[in-house]
């Protein structure tokens, strides 16, 4: 992976983990914390969303919001196995 490449993916993982905890409310984790929420949640979305039949956009706009839909739902997940 080059360089770039992984300073893409921090970037739009911490910005989908911060927005997912901002929808989500009181799952801050921390910058470390939201940008692996966020790289997991695009991994939920970029494995469910083809089930789904779901396409969003296009370029980095098109991977924030499938990143920030799958941190949602992982967050999700996460609030209901903490209870």
């Amino acid at each position: 992976m080059a360089l770039e490449a992984l300073i893409v993916l921090l970037i739009i993982g911490a910005v989908a983990g911060w927005l997912a905890g901002m929808i989500v409310k009181g799952y801050g984790f921390g910058l470390i914390g939201n940008i692996i929420v966020g790289i997991v949640g695009a991994a939920i979305a970029s494995w469910l969303f083809p089930y789904l039949g779901i396409g969003l956009g296009s370029g980095i706009v098109r991977s924030i919001i499938h990143a920030t839909i799958g941190a949602v739902i992982l967050l999700f997940l996460i609030g209901l196995v903490r209870r």
